[in-house]
């Protein structure tokens, strides 16, 4: 038994070495994952907004958006995503797991936007490389200020405060995606629309998630009959 626990001492230490040793594992990684993704993400709200196609998110939330666009405010798409940024900044650094969907998604994707838009301040959405240098920075920031949080708090201890619990808080609502996923599928082209709906159909009777379904189809006609911006 001594000879056991050893042994698995060792390996214990092994591991934790491994893993501060790891590019993966690095704290300092963490901000430029982050920054990578934002950057996609803003340079697809850029998309969108010059092309009417791009933005990485539920329709319902990019429809605040376009109301802004369309000469209504941009009041809700800003306080919607600013708040969603915020709230998902403070559970990250609390918890260890940065919801993507509420943090980048939502919050750099919309509700960033929408405030610069309201403010007058076009150059970052309209210009596809400033969006992505925005998105970059706006993440990178993001990523740092989680890091920093962190050091000071929860890393001085070892519990996750129910990490599993949150992760998957808002996955249910992804149900109720897929019949707006397929509307806005055939609102781009005809091909996008049939592909959206013979996935979703499959993946109906496979019994798995509509919206994944519709996505995947929607990507795969699309490529084969890309929409052409103009």
């Amino acid at each position: 038994m001594e000879e056991n626990r050893e042994w698995e001492e060792e390996q214990a230490a092994v591991l934790e070495e491994i893993k501060r040793k790891s590019f993966w594992f690095a704290d300092w990684v963490f901000p430029i994952l982050v920054a990578i993704m934002a950057a996609a993400v803003f340079a697809g709200t850029h998309m969108y907004v010059k092309y009417g196609v791009g933005a990485f998110n539920e329709v319902s939330i990019v429809a605040m958006l376009k109301a802004g666009l369309d000469g209504e405010s941009f009041g809700p798409a800003a306080a919607f995503g600013a708040s969603f940024l915020f709230a998902r900044i403070l559970e990250g650094s609390l918890v260890g797991i940065l919801d993507l969907g509420g943090s980048i998604l939502t919050g750099i994707g919309i509700g960033i936007p929408a405030i610069l838009l309201s403010m007058k301040i076009t150059a970052p959405i309209d210009n596809f490389a400033l969006s992505l240098l925005t998105g970059a920075v706006l993440g990178g920031i993001t990523g740092g200020i989680i890091i920093l949080i962190r050091k000071f708090t929860i890393n001085q201890s070892n519990s996750t405060f129910g990490a599993d619990v949150m992760m998957g808080a808002g996955n249910s609502a992804g149900r109720f995606l897929g019949p707006l996923i397929i509307l806005s599928a055939c609102q781009a082209s005809i091909p996008i629309g049939i592909g959206a709906t013979l996935g979703g159909l499959l993946f109906y009777i496979w019994k798995k998630p509509v919206a994944g379904g519709a996505i995947l189809g929607a990507m795969i006609l699309g490529a084969i009959f890309p929409v052409t911006l103009q």
